[in-house]
């Protein structure tokens, strides 16, 4: 696709570079403060205030700080974590889409079913959980026949 293309489609060379940096930076971000060191340095901060709270006198300011901290990282890590999120799931759905699409007989109505409502969806689960209830009741009377005979 050409550039003009890409700008008619609202997905241009600018928007799409600097949504790849994002995603690049969020996903680097959330594995690392996954990992076991993020946390050794998240703890070790949290006993070194406490360890220093004493020197403060256990001032406002003292407090004032790991409150003003904690909730800024949390602030921006709840945007960080749900991009990554979003992206694992929707490669999820891919996944689950291509199969849906290579196994012979499975039914495409399934295919982007995030997208419907939560009446559709309970609807959705209430067929197939019936239809596995019918499944295991005619597994049961082919077991129980084949023990019968």
């Amino acid at each position: 696709m050409n550039n003009a293309g890409k700008l008619k489609n609202g997905k241009g060379l600018k928007n799409g570079k600097s949504r790849l940096i994002f995603d690049r930076f969020a996903t680097g971000v959330t594995r690392a403060t996954g990992s076991p060191p993020a946390f050794s340095v998240a703890f070790g901060a949290i006993v070194l205030w406490a360890t220093l709270g004493p020197l403060f006198d256990f001032s406002e300011t003292w407090q004032l700080v790991v409150n003003t901290g904690t909730t800024i990282v949390t602030f921006l890590m709840v945007f960080l974590i749900q991009r990554s999120q979003n992206k694992d799931s929707e490669a999820l759905h891919l996944k689950l889409d291509e199969l849906l699409g290579a196994v012979e007989g499975a039914s495409s109505k399934l295919v982007a079913i995030e997208t419907m409502d939560e009446d559709h969806l309970r609807r959705l689960s209430e067929r197939y959980h019936a239809m596995a209830e019918r499944a295991a009741g005619r597994g049961r009377s082919r077991t129980e026949n084949a023990n019968q005979g």
